[in-house]
């Protein structure tokens, strides 16, 4: 959710208010949907990547506002925890090298950022969770000053009515309760987006949610958090429960959650909305003056404030998002699912895999969805964010394969052909895929790389923390250097 908001409280009649304009939005949406003319002529992607702030001895730096303001580059922002930011690259055409110009940005843009923020104290780290991170990190009191965030948190936790509980059972076990949506904070991720035509969308969405396991499998980066070695992908099971609104009673009944993989395979971008509509109560009901009837009857495009907010506040791990751009109005596909890191390069080849698999998959004259059940997709989204690089998925046509042997055998060449379709170099999809492969090949991504370092510094006699520390050190300097995890 990046759209700054006042702190404020909400009575009954407010929530009833928002419920009627937010549904009152969705008619629009409806109607959007079969008149105008959304911009996908020339399609873009985007990206988005969150970072960790350290000190000099790998700790959390609790500076966020002190970096940004000696980054001074709007690209950068604020985010949830004051050691955390975030930056939003310039979407582009991924034809005419268009993921190298991504590359050669966001490199150029991170090595400035560090050298700024370093002036005061704060060094840019990206992993999917610190694992320097300690409990007094997670409280509210290191919650951002943006009001956005304190609202969010109070919500949250009023609907919930307790404490959010934390219990992940990986490697080892953790058990730990909040009064703030914090621990969420320590979900550092990379943000993936494809615009498309409403036509294209299910497509695409559908294609996303079927590979997301596999982009877990090969991307995992996240397997310490609070000092235990959890899953190779701790941030799905940590970012699922540290949104959770639901009581242990409403999860027993099988109300939805609001961190949510979905239920089913759609056939538009409308069953989406509609759904975040019908099952999820308004955490901020707060509306705005547009009337969007009247601004559709008037030959406009209508922003939609109510229900592009609300559709923020349910982390789908593939989100749908409506966009009005220069007064077009446009949707995409947002795919949240990846970890932050390790390094610039590792972070364009998984894009280049994601945009090359989505788009081959999506135009296949026999979807893959109509081969595979939803369920096995959900199932295979867990166990590549519990297993990582050592993850066995459920394939049709296959059966259960190991995510790598089905990655070398028959995905890479997918996404090779996806990427020649969106425009892309050999060369360059080549270069990127190639990464990829080399994840494959020496079964080392992100997780596996970080859990090999910390038991070698353990055996060697550190403890766990000093371990740890230590190895955050190793992996921010090698993190610099772009050179892919694989060969590290």
């Amino acid at each position: 959710m990046g759209q700054d908001v006042d702190a404020q409280e909400f009575s009954r009649t407010d929530r009833t208010r928002h419920r009627e304009k937010v549904r009152r939005c969705l008619d629009v949406f409806a109607k959007l949907l079969r008149q105008a003319q959304f911009d996908a002529a020339d399609p873009l992607t985007g990206l988005e990547i969150e970072f960790n702030l350290v000190d000099e001895d790998g700790l959390p730096a609790l500076k966020n506002a002190a970096a940004l303001e000696a980054i001074a580059n709007p690209l950068f922002q604020t985010e949830l925890g004051q050691f955390n930011i975030e930056i939003n690259v310039e979407p582009r055409s991924l034809s005419n090298g268009g993921l190298t110009s991504y590359e050669n940005d966001l490199r150029a843009s991170l090595n400035e950022a560090e050298a700024r923020s370093s002036d005061v104290g704060a060094h840019l780290v990206m992993i999917g969770i610190l694992p320097t991170l300690q409990p007094g990190h997670l409280g509210p009191s290191t919650i951002s000053p943006n009001p956005r965030y304190q609202l969010l948190s109070d919500q949250i936790l009023d609907a919930r009515g307790e404490d959010i509980a934390i219990a992940i059972d990986g490697v080892e076990k953790l058990a730990a309760r909040s009064e703030s949506i914090m621990p969420e904070a320590a979900c550092t991720s990379t943000q993936l987006h494809i615009q498309v035509s409403p036509d294209e969308f299910a497509g695409y969405w559908n294609a996303s949610q079927a590979i997301a396991g596999v982009q877990l499998a090969l991307g995992a980066n996240s397997p310490y958090l609070l000092g235990s070695d959890l899953w190779a992908e701790t941030r799905v099971p940590l970012f699922e429960q540290a949104t959770d609104t639901r009581s242990e009673e409403l999860k027993e009944q099988g109300v939805r959650p609001r961190v949510w993989f979905g239920e089913r395979w759609i056939t538009s971008i409308f069953d989406l909305f509609e759904e975040n509509v019908r099952y999820f109560p308004a955490l901020l009901p707060i509306v705005e003056d547009e009337d969007p009837f009247a601004v559709l009857d008037a030959g406009g495009i209508p922003q939609l404030h109510e229900l592009r907010l609300h559709n923020g506040t349910v982390y789908r791990w593939n989100r749908p998002i409506y966009d009005v751009v220069a007064g077009a109005p446009h949707v995409r596909v947002e795919n949240r699912v990846l970890a932050a890191g390790p390094t610039v390069v590792d972070t364009l080849a998984n894009a280049a895999f994601y945009f090359g698999l989505t788009r081959a998959l999506a135009t296949d004259d026999r979807p893959l969805w109509s081969q595979m059940s939803f369920s096995a997709a959900e199932e295979n989204f867990h166990v590549g964010a519990r297993d990582g690089i050592d993850a066995a998925v459920y394939w049709p046509g296959v059966g259960q394969v190991a995510a790598t042997e089905l990655t070398l055998r028959r995905l890479l060449p997918r996404a090779r052909e996806g990427l020649t379709a969106w425009g892309v170099r050999s060369e360059e999809a080549d270069r990127l895929l190639g990464i990829i492969e080399g994840r494959c090949l020496t079964g080392r991504n992100g997780a596996s790389w970080f859990r090999e370092q910390v038991r070698a510094r353990q055996g060697a006699g550190l403890d766990r923390t000093e371990a740890l520390r230590e190895t955050v050190q190793e992996y921010r300097t090698r993190m610099h250097s772009n050179e892919p995890v694989h060969t590290w």
